[in-house]
């Protein structure tokens, strides 16, 4: 068994993005002739200040999320996004490729006795899955004993309104400590290549 760190990667986001959500933005007020150099900034304030929100959508980004299962059944509950997960129906992590073990997430566990009980627990999933693989079941079936803490990677891709969504709601204090702290990996990346859009408080 091994355990594996979530981790985000950006895979890729809209090229010139401020640009793309004005030109599309100005159709509304057919004021395209005030376009200029640097006036992108100043029209995603505006239409931020104003909440037409819609605008935003025009740009989109995608990142491959390293999570655990349970993590990742919040991640798809965001339906205006588009997504692709790494299946434990076709996976066989019996296999070599994927080093004849499972992956694992580490929860936050406080105490000994419940880090113990999880890694037992864990433990006793890798060797009842090989067991069955062994046996003959296909990993299909075999998977119906997998932790929820196994390790999954998604790619999930959205349009900025919905990241905005994603990010406000999965970093809040309320959110599970695991989709809080992949969430505010994503805000982080987003914020860097975005600010204007992304930062608290732009």
């Amino acid at each position: 068994m091994r355990i594996v760190k979530p981790s985000v990667e950006l895979l890729w986001i809209t090229p010139n993005a401020l640009q793309t959500i004005e030109i599309s933005g100005r159709v509304c007020y057919k004021s395209e002739d005030k376009i200029t150099q640097d006036s992108a900034t100043t029209f995603v304030k505006m239409i931020k200040q104003r909440g037409h929100e819609s605008v935003v959508e025009h740009a989109c980004a995608s990142f491959r999320i390293v999570c655990d299962r349970g993590v990742s059944h919040e991640i798809v509950r965001h339906r205006i996004a588009s997504y692709s997960q790494e299946s434990t129906r076709y996976c066989n992590y019996s296999k070599d490729k994927f080093g004849n073990e499972i992956s694992v997430i580490e929860p936050p566990i406080k105490t000994p006795q419940a880090y113990a009980a999880w890694s037992h627990s864990v433990h006793a999933a890798e060797r009842d899955y090989q067991a069955m693989i062994s046996a003959g079941e296909s990993p299909q079936i075999a998977r119906s004993v997998l932790p929820n803490c196994l390790k999954t990677e998604i790619v999930m891709t959205a349009n900025f309104r919905e990241w905005l969504h994603f990010i406000d709601l999965r970093t809040s204090s309320a959110a599970h400590p695991q989709m809080r702290e992949v969430a505010l990996m994503i805000q982080a990346i987003l914020a860097k290549e975005c600010p204007e859009i992304f930062e608290p408080n732009a």
